[in-house]
């Protein structure tokens, strides 16, 4: 019924997905997932993965993230936890604080706000708020 690329990789935990957001989609809610998140379009809300986040540079995200690792080429208003390695690619740009074991940040990203960084900044906390900002 929906043509939609879904992939679901396998794990000792057992099946895992992922989850496209395509261009030209627009979502208001929560994305709170075991699996890949991939945003091409827009969402306005929060996103909680126990896996990967990749914002596409088509992609806009107003909410918090909250993820083991991330590429953002979009756009993000909110705040980034990443447990892992952080990646701020091409034409990024992020408004709000940082937080994350390691970081990459090519020169050509736009970036507003304070970063924190180290191996102990980020615990994984999948019980954060969920409140969508409006």
């Amino acid at each position: 019924m929906f043509n939609s690329k879904s992939k679901t990789t396998q794990t000792d935990s057992g099946l895992i997905s992922s989850t496209l957001i395509g261009n030209g989609t627009n979502i208001i809610g929560n994305i709170d997932t075991n699996g890949d998140v991939r945003i091409d379009g827009t969402l306005k809300g929060n996103i909680i993965s126990k896996a990967k986040v990749f914002i596409g540079p088509m992609g806009i995200v107003e909410g918090d993230i909250n993820c083991r690792h991330a590429d953002i080429t979009g756009q993000v208003t909110g705040s980034v936890k990443v447990s892992e390695l952080l990646q701020l690619k091409g034409k990024a740009a992020v408004s709000g604080d940082l937080h994350s074991a390691k970081l990459l940040m090519e020169p050509t990203v736009n970036f507003n706000g304070k970063c924190h960084m180290g191996a102990n900044i980020v615990d994984f906390n999948p019980e954060i708020s969920l409140a969508v900002n409006e």
